[in-house]
Protein backbone atom coordinates (compact mmCIF):
# COMPACT_ATOMS: atom_id res chain seq x y z
CA UNK A 1 0.00 0.00 0.00
CA UNK A 2 1.05 3.57 -0.70
CA UNK A 3 0.29 6.63 1.41
CA UNK A 4 -0.30 10.27 0.58
CA UNK A 5 0.44 13.09 3.01
CA UNK A 6 -1.31 16.39 2.35
CA UNK A 7 1.25 19.15 2.83
CA UNK A 8 0.34 21.84 0.29
CA UNK A 9 -1.65 24.21 2.51
CA UNK A 10 -0.72 27.80 3.27
CA UNK A 11 -0.83 27.31 7.04
CA UNK A 12 -2.69 30.58 7.58
CA UNK A 13 -4.04 29.55 11.01
CA UNK A 14 -0.47 28.99 12.19
CA UNK A 15 0.82 32.47 11.40
CA UNK A 16 3.20 34.02 12.27
CA UNK A 17 4.97 30.65 12.70
CA UNK A 18 4.40 29.77 9.04
CA UNK A 19 5.51 33.11 7.61
CA UNK A 20 8.97 31.63 7.07
CA UNK A 21 8.50 27.93 7.81
CA UNK A 22 5.92 25.68 6.12
CA UNK A 23 3.61 23.96 8.58
CA UNK A 24 4.88 20.40 7.90
CA UNK A 25 8.35 21.44 9.10
CA UNK A 26 7.26 23.07 12.36
CA UNK A 27 9.03 21.24 15.21
CA UNK A 28 7.08 18.97 17.54
CA UNK A 29 8.87 16.91 20.17
CA UNK A 30 12.26 17.65 18.65
CA UNK A 31 11.54 16.92 14.99
CA UNK A 32 9.33 18.27 12.19
CA UNK A 33 5.64 17.43 12.39
CA UNK A 34 5.69 15.59 9.06
CA UNK A 35 8.56 13.37 10.21
CA UNK A 36 6.28 11.85 12.86
CA UNK A 37 4.06 10.65 10.00
CA UNK A 38 7.00 9.28 8.03
CA UNK A 39 8.30 7.34 11.02
CA UNK A 40 4.90 5.85 11.85
CA UNK A 41 4.32 4.84 8.21
CA UNK A 42 7.74 3.24 7.95
CA UNK A 43 7.14 1.28 11.18
CA UNK A 44 3.90 -0.02 9.66
CA UNK A 45 5.73 -1.18 6.53
CA UNK A 46 4.33 1.57 4.31
CA UNK A 47 7.39 2.89 2.52
CA UNK A 48 6.09 4.43 -0.73
CA UNK A 49 4.75 7.87 0.10
CA UNK A 50 3.42 10.67 -2.08
CA UNK A 51 3.53 14.20 -0.65
CA UNK A 52 1.85 17.16 -2.32
CA UNK A 53 3.52 20.53 -1.82
CA UNK A 54 2.87 24.13 -2.84
CA UNK A 55 3.58 26.81 -0.23
CA UNK A 56 7.35 26.90 0.43
CA UNK A 57 7.60 23.61 -1.44
CA UNK A 58 11.36 23.82 -1.92
CA UNK A 59 11.94 24.01 1.84
CA UNK A 60 9.98 20.81 2.41
CA UNK A 61 11.66 18.98 -0.47
CA UNK A 62 15.11 20.09 0.69
CA UNK A 63 14.39 18.90 4.24
CA UNK A 64 13.09 15.44 3.29
CA UNK A 65 14.72 14.70 -0.05
CA UNK A 66 13.86 11.29 -1.43
CA UNK A 67 12.97 9.94 2.00
CA UNK A 68 15.97 7.63 2.30
CA UNK A 69 17.01 9.11 5.66
CA UNK A 70 13.67 7.93 7.06
CA UNK A 71 13.62 4.50 5.42
CA UNK A 72 10.96 5.40 2.87
CA UNK A 73 10.67 6.59 -0.75
CA UNK A 74 9.01 9.94 -1.42
CA UNK A 75 7.38 11.00 -4.68
CA UNK A 76 6.60 14.71 -4.84
CA UNK A 77 3.40 16.15 -6.34
CA UNK A 78 3.99 19.88 -6.89
CA UNK A 79 1.08 22.30 -7.09
CA UNK A 80 1.63 25.79 -8.52
CA UNK A 81 -1.20 26.92 -6.24
CA UNK A 82 -2.94 24.75 -3.64
CA UNK A 83 -5.58 22.53 -5.25
CA UNK A 84 -7.55 21.75 -2.07
CA UNK A 85 -7.76 18.21 -0.81
CA UNK A 86 -9.71 16.68 -3.70
CA UNK A 87 -7.77 18.45 -6.42
CA UNK A 88 -4.46 17.59 -4.79
CA UNK A 89 -5.33 13.91 -4.70
CA UNK A 90 -6.63 14.04 -8.29
CA UNK A 91 -3.33 15.48 -9.54
CA UNK A 92 -1.32 12.87 -7.63
CA UNK A 93 -3.19 9.84 -9.02
CA UNK A 94 -0.45 8.96 -11.54
CA UNK A 95 1.93 8.63 -8.57
CA UNK A 96 -0.54 6.72 -6.40
CA UNK A 97 -1.67 4.07 -8.89
CA UNK A 98 -4.98 2.21 -8.98
CA UNK A 99 -4.99 0.54 -5.56
CA UNK A 100 -6.51 2.03 -2.38
CA UNK A 101 -4.06 4.23 -0.49
CA UNK A 102 -3.74 5.74 2.97
CA UNK A 103 -4.47 9.48 3.10
CA UNK A 104 -3.11 11.61 5.95
CA UNK A 105 -3.61 15.30 6.63
CA UNK A 106 -0.16 16.70 7.32
CA UNK A 107 -1.41 18.89 10.16
CA UNK A 108 -2.61 16.17 12.53
CA UNK A 109 -0.75 13.99 15.02
CA UNK A 110 -2.14 10.57 15.87
CA UNK A 111 -0.88 7.41 17.56
CA UNK A 112 -2.91 5.20 15.20
CA UNK A 113 -1.05 2.19 13.82
CA UNK A 114 -1.89 2.28 10.08
CA UNK A 115 -1.32 -1.46 9.86
CA UNK A 116 -4.41 -1.96 12.03
CA UNK A 117 -6.85 -0.48 9.50
CA UNK A 118 -9.02 -3.00 7.70
CA UNK A 119 -8.85 -3.07 3.91
CA UNK A 120 -11.65 -1.56 1.87
CA UNK A 121 -14.52 -3.85 1.02
CA UNK A 122 -15.11 -4.33 -2.71
CA UNK A 123 -17.92 -1.78 -3.00
CA UNK A 124 -16.44 0.86 -0.69
CA UNK A 125 -14.71 4.06 -1.77
CA UNK A 126 -13.33 5.04 1.63
CA UNK A 127 -12.72 3.98 5.22
CA UNK A 128 -12.46 7.05 7.44
CA UNK A 129 -10.75 7.21 10.80
CA UNK A 130 -13.01 8.97 13.30
CA UNK A 131 -12.18 10.21 16.79
CA UNK A 132 -14.09 11.55 19.79
CA UNK A 133 -14.95 15.21 19.34
CA UNK A 134 -12.27 17.57 20.66
CA UNK A 135 -13.18 20.64 22.69
CA UNK A 136 -12.62 22.92 19.69
CA UNK A 137 -15.01 20.88 17.49
CA UNK A 138 -17.79 19.65 19.79
CA UNK A 139 -20.41 19.10 17.06
CA UNK A 140 -18.33 16.51 15.21
CA UNK A 141 -18.54 15.67 11.51
CA UNK A 142 -20.19 12.30 10.86
CA UNK A 143 -22.16 9.49 12.43
CA UNK A 144 -20.74 5.96 12.66
CA UNK A 145 -23.63 3.49 12.78
CA UNK A 146 -23.75 0.07 14.43
CA UNK A 147 -22.84 -1.62 11.13
CA UNK A 148 -19.63 0.40 10.83
CA UNK A 149 -20.93 2.67 8.09
CA UNK A 150 -20.27 6.41 8.08
CA UNK A 151 -23.31 8.65 7.61
CA UNK A 152 -23.52 12.38 7.01
CA UNK A 153 -26.51 12.54 9.36
CA UNK A 154 -27.32 10.88 12.65
CA UNK A 155 -26.28 10.91 16.30
CA UNK A 156 -23.96 10.57 18.08
CA UNK A 157 -21.36 12.25 15.91
CA UNK A 158 -17.60 11.83 15.71
CA UNK A 159 -14.83 13.95 14.19
CA UNK A 160 -13.00 12.99 11.02
CA UNK A 161 -9.36 12.53 11.99
CA UNK A 162 -7.93 13.56 8.62
CA UNK A 163 -6.81 9.95 8.08
CA UNK A 164 -8.42 7.29 5.93
CA UNK A 165 -8.15 4.68 3.23
CA UNK A 166 -9.33 5.93 -0.15
CA UNK A 167 -10.04 4.25 -3.45
CA UNK A 168 -8.63 6.41 -6.29
CA UNK A 169 -12.00 6.03 -8.02
CA UNK A 170 -13.43 8.50 -5.49
CA UNK A 171 -11.73 11.39 -7.33
CA UNK A 172 -10.64 9.89 -10.65
CA UNK A 173 -13.76 11.03 -12.50
CA UNK A 174 -13.39 14.67 -11.49
CA UNK A 175 -11.81 17.22 -13.86
CA UNK A 176 -8.33 18.49 -12.94
CA UNK A 177 -8.15 21.62 -10.84
CA UNK A 178 -8.98 22.71 -7.31
CA UNK A 179 -11.92 21.04 -5.56
CA UNK A 180 -12.87 19.86 -2.09
CA UNK A 181 -12.97 16.22 -1.02
CA UNK A 182 -15.85 16.51 1.44
CA UNK A 183 -18.69 16.67 -1.14
CA UNK A 184 -17.39 13.51 -2.80
CA UNK A 185 -17.25 11.72 0.55
CA UNK A 186 -20.79 12.82 1.39
CA UNK A 187 -22.02 11.52 -1.95
CA UNK A 188 -20.31 8.19 -1.32
CA UNK A 189 -21.86 8.08 2.17
CA UNK A 190 -25.32 8.56 0.66
CA UNK A 191 -24.57 5.54 -1.56
CA UNK A 192 -23.50 3.47 1.46
CA UNK A 193 -19.91 3.24 0.26
CA UNK A 194 -17.98 4.68 3.22
CA UNK A 195 -16.89 2.60 6.22
CA UNK A 196 -15.51 3.95 9.47
CA UNK A 197 -12.93 3.14 12.13
CA UNK A 198 -13.33 4.68 15.59
CA UNK A 199 -9.85 5.43 16.93
CA UNK A 200 -9.91 5.86 20.70
CA UNK A 201 -6.24 6.68 21.12
CA UNK A 202 -4.41 9.99 21.04
CA UNK A 203 -5.16 12.47 18.24
CA UNK A 204 -4.43 16.17 17.87
CA UNK A 205 -5.46 18.62 15.17
CA UNK A 206 -2.30 20.74 15.14
CA UNK A 207 -4.16 23.70 13.69
CA UNK A 208 -3.16 26.59 15.94
CA UNK A 209 0.06 27.76 17.61
CA UNK A 210 -1.45 26.95 21.01
CA UNK A 211 -2.21 23.33 20.10
CA UNK A 212 1.22 23.00 18.49
CA UNK A 213 2.87 24.23 21.67
CA UNK A 214 0.83 21.87 23.85
CA UNK A 215 1.71 18.86 21.68
CA UNK A 216 5.36 19.89 21.58
CA UNK A 217 5.51 19.94 25.37
CA UNK A 218 3.69 16.60 25.58
CA UNK A 219 6.11 14.87 23.20
CA UNK A 220 9.27 16.45 24.60
CA UNK A 221 11.57 14.51 26.95
CA UNK A 222 10.77 15.12 30.59
CA UNK A 223 7.02 15.59 30.12
CA UNK A 224 5.20 13.91 33.03
CA UNK A 225 3.70 10.56 32.03
CA UNK A 226 0.73 9.06 33.86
Amino acid sequence: MKAMILAAGLGTRMRPLTDRCPKPLLPVGGRPLIVHHLERLCAAGITEIVINVSYRAEQIIAALGDGADHGIRIAWSREATPLETGGGIRQALPLLGDAPFLLINGDVWCDLDPAGLSDLEDHDLARLVLVDNPDHHPAGDFHLDAAGRVRADGEPRLTYAGIGLLDPALVAGEPPGAFALAPLLRRAMAEGRVAGHHHRGRWVDVGTPARLDALDRELSPGFPRS
